[in-house]
């Protein structure tokens, strides 16, 4: 009976995978290639990043056209109540961007700087192409309205403490490392770190002996307060990937103006269930800015 089912079932599945193929063929006939005029434009027409966002942001400019053997040279201005040298630079020649030899795409390399005041503004960067060569090739701008001839980015201000950060956790004569930690504010008061598993929990002495936790995708939260005069506090809280609920964290922590590293000296109270006592442990996290 099994085998007759098996037939039964693939005589069934075989004509509807003959009309899907169908299918699939009939729409690969009828596909639009645009084949008019080639043109550049703004790959994204705006765009929205806070400004402590510390890497590399690469505005795309892209040929809506057919590859070229040879570079696309593209001008743009820029306009807007950003401040160049003061919330952003653009890397590489200003004003210029390429689409290199049989590419599509272009880029505009552009870089924020944090100048973060805990006064939560926005500004914008308003980027216009402005002419392309070769001109008797490719044109700026899709259209009669210039469709993708411009492009607005705006910049939102980040709290004092905002940024990336790489976590550091002192342990005897070494220490672990972890970067790409975020730490955000939603009013400059109380933040929130991504990710405090700086090696806390490879390690059992950091935490519960009766309930391991496996430690490469676990990404445990901490909150804690800026209590405007440098020093942080960090309020009672649990944390669930530490241990069964039984854990409790708090403590104190300190915020560099110079160099705007962060140090948190946090009390983990842990809970035991095999001689039923309370123990605290001390965790010395460093948090450098990337």
């Amino acid at each position: 009976m099994k085998i007759n089912k098996y037939l039964f079932t693939q005589s069934h599945i075989l004509p509807f995978v003959i009309l899907a193929g169908l299918w699939l063929s009939g729409c690969e006939e009828q596909r639009i290639i645009y084949d008019g005029l080639n043109f550049v434009r703004f790959t994204d027409s705006t765009l929205s990043f806070k400004e402590s966002y510390s890497k590399a942001i690469k505005i795309k400019v892209h040929n809506g056209g057919k590859v070229l053997n040879e570079s696309i040279n593209i001008k743009y201005t820029i306009g807007g109540t950003a401040r160049e040298g003061r919330d952003y630079r653009i890397e590489g020649t200003k004003g210029t961007v390429i689409i290199p030899v049989g590419q599509s795409f272009g880029e505009i390399t552009l870089y924020l700087l944090n100048n973060a005041n805990n006064i939560l503004e926005s500004s914008t960067i308003e980027f216009a192409l402005t002419s392309v060569s070769p001109s008797d090739k490719i044109k700026v701008g899709f259209g009669e309205g210039g469709l993708g001839q411009k492009m607005v980015f705006t910049i939102r201000d980040a709290c004092i403490m905002e940024g990336i950060y790489t976590g550091r956790l002192p342990v005897g004569n070494q220490a672990f490392q972890l970067a790409d930690i975020d730490i955000s504010s939603t009013d400059c008061k109380r933040y929130t770190i991504s990710n405090i598993n700086v090696g806390l929990l490879g390690f059992p002495q950091f935490f519960n002996w009766e309930s391991p936790v496996g430690f490469e995708a676990e990404r445990p939260k901490l909150d804690f307060i800026d209590n405007g005069n440098n020093t942080l506090t960090i309020p009672r809280q649990v944390i669930p990937q530490f241990s069964s609920g039984y854990d409790t964290l708090s403590g104190t922590g300190v915020w560099n103006p110079v160099n705007k590293q962060i140090t948190l000296s946090i009390k983990m109270k842990i809970y035991k269930l095999s001689n039923r006592k309370d123990s605290v442990v001390n965790l010395p996290l460093i948090y450098v800015p990337q």
